[in-house]
């Protein structure tokens, strides 16, 4: 027998390939968000991206603006990494990362978050396949909010 404990997998949770998502700590509710295994990071729409130092640790500054009428948030978290990450054109971007937990359906659990100007895009947020993996979770791409009927399920 290995020494290695099993962990208990989740159940398994089919979610769309649109799904509204909550970063809890970021204080962010019911963002629409694509899911998006073609991509490996998940990307937050962010501007104003400023690192700093707080005591000895690196911290990134930032701000968050999803409607065009909406007043934009200020935001600040730990760097947990600087990456080069291709963006939608294939060109390799220096991005901040960031770590989160992402809750869907009554589920959370930790992920990495890059920042970057999505004003151009479709969804102000990402969910790449890194942030699914180990979870669990099958992606119906001709399907959204799926996530919601399974939570009212669970």
């Amino acid at each position: 027998m290995s020494s290695k404990s099993k962990v208990k997998k989740p159940n398994l949770m089919v979610i769309g390939w649109i799904e509204h998502i909550d970063l809890p700590d970021l204080d962010l509710h019911n963002l629409r968000t694509k899911i998006d295994t073609g991509a490996r990071t998940s990307a937050l729409h962010a501007t104003h991206i400023e690192t700093f130092t707080q005591g000895e640790d690196p911290w990134v500054s930032f701000q968050v603006q999803f409607e065009d009428d909406a007043l934009s948030l200020s935001m600040k978290a730990p760097v947990y990494d600087v990456r080069h990450i291709k963006n939608t054109s294939g060109i390799p971007e220096k991005r901040i990362v960031i770590r989160t937990p992402l809750q869907i359906a009554g589920r959370i659990w930790p992920i990495s978050v890059s920042l970057t100007d999505r004003s151009n895009m479709r969804f102000p947020m990402i969910i790449g396949r890194s942030a699914l993996k180990k979870q669990n979770i099958a992606v119906h791409t001709r399907r959204a909010n799926l996530a919601a009927m399974h939570a009212a399920s669970t």
